[in-house]
């Protein structure tokens, strides 16, 4: 495939946090000692050569980044401290920034101010609406009758709110994904049969659920894979809890510790907090070397996320414990911390790549299948 070199590439990666790869001599050390590496992905050092050479229409068309889930290894036992590991992460970022056609994502990852703003901004709106439509908090919302939850919040504007903003992020990430496609599939003109996509649409749930390929590497992959995957359930917990089944949860009643509704809730809790107390400490302690490298991004992430789950946490405790008006302002500070977390870091942000790493696997698959189909084709009689 002829391509033209794009000779602003190394500026452009440069602003999403790569760091100066002048010290690689394409030893392949990184790619031998990778758990993870395929003979029909070999990374991090073709990815790497790619980046370097300019050519950006196959770094778009490359998943490898995605293959990759930050053990730290390649960077670990590198030569030339040339930290492969890390460049995979800020090619990730490229790559996000590249499937977003919206532009958000590269505006949020190359403007240390923009994604703060927006969220401070989406804040400022959810408080507003609530002190616009939002009933005045007068005695029969504060009475000794308890916390009267729905009479603050209807659920009917509450659901039509989460309803609203599912549709909208879940539109901008699917055409994303549709986008990604389009680079990875479409444009380099990969023919793949329709029997192909049926039989390797398995590898989606099946990643995007345990994360599997996270297993692959050392015993420190192992419990990071432990800690990320708590997270990511229980963040998946939560999400479904408040879009899906949001009249089951929030309701005046205070059911019973055991009950079904709590116990989800009590596992979300945990999961999110679990792995991110690992997250910070690793990130502050920076000894392992998947914590030595932290872009704005990741923290606004990790902050957003801890103080969506510190917020929820209290909101539980003044709601069962029958504090009215505590339970009503913490209410405001917790959908103003939440709905900005989803809107900004689901589409555009560090929580996208629960949606690209399946898909990812998913078309790596789909090529795989391809290639090994025209190579029996060449060989075929009729062929020849």
């Amino acid at each position: 495939m002829i391509q033209r070199v794009n000779t602003d590439l190394k500026k452009d990666l440069l602003k999403l946090g790569v760091k100066d790869w002048n010290e690689c001599f394409h030893c392949g050390n990184c790619t031998a000692i990778c758990p993870l590496s395929e003979n029909e992905l070999l990374f991090p050092r073709k990815v790497i050569r790619q980046a370097q050479m300019g050519l950006e229409t196959s770094l778009q068309a490359n998943v490898s980044p995605w293959m990759c889930y930050y053990c730290g290894e390649c960077s670990d036992t590198c030569p030339r401290d040339a930290n492969p590991g890390e460049l995979m992460m800020s090619l990730r970022r490229y790559l996000t920034s590249i499937y977003d056609w919206t532009g958000l994502s590269r505006l949020f990852y190359t403007n240390k101010y923009m994604e703060f703003a927006a969220i401070i901004g989406l804040a400022i709106i959810v408080i507003l609406l609530f002190a616009i439509w939002g009933p005045p908090l007068d005695p029969s919302l504060t009475s000794e009758g308890g916390v009267k939850i729905n009479s603050f919040a209807p659920i009917k504007w509450i659901e039509l709110g989460d309803w609203s903003m599912a549709v909208v992020v879940g539109a901008l990430l699917i055409s994303n994904i549709l986008h990604m496609f389009y680079k990875v599939i479409i444009k380099p003109g990969v023919k793949i049969p329709l029997t192909t996509y049926i039989t390797e649409l398995w590898k989606l749930p099946t990643h995007f659920a345990t994360q599997a390929k996270f297993r692959k590497c050392d015993a420190k992959g192992k419990f990071y894979w432990g800690a990320h995957w708590l997270m990511m359930t229980g963040y998946t917990v939560m999400f479904t809890m408040i879009v899906v089944f949001l009249p089951e949860f929030q309701v005046e009643k205070v059911n019973d510790w055991w009950h079904w509704q709590r116990l989800l809730g009590y596992y979300s809790t945990f999961g999110l907090l679990f792995g991110l107390i690992f997250v910070i400490i690793g990130r502050i302690k920076q000894n392992n070397q998947i914590f030595k490298f932290s872009h704005l991004s990741d923290w606004l992430f990790i902050i957003m996320l801890f103080l969506t789950t510190i917020s929820g946490i209290m909101l539980h405790l003044f709601r069962v414990g029958g504090m009215p008006y505590a339970t009503y302002y913490t209410y405001i500070a917790h959908i103003a911390i939440l709905i900005p977390m989803i809107c900004i870091e689901v589409p555009f942000s560090k929580w996208s790549h629960l949606a690209y790493r399946p898909f990812a696997i998913y078309f790596a698959a789909l090529k795989k299948e391809a290639k090994e189909l025209e190579y029996k084709t060449n060989l075929s009689p009729e062929a020849a």
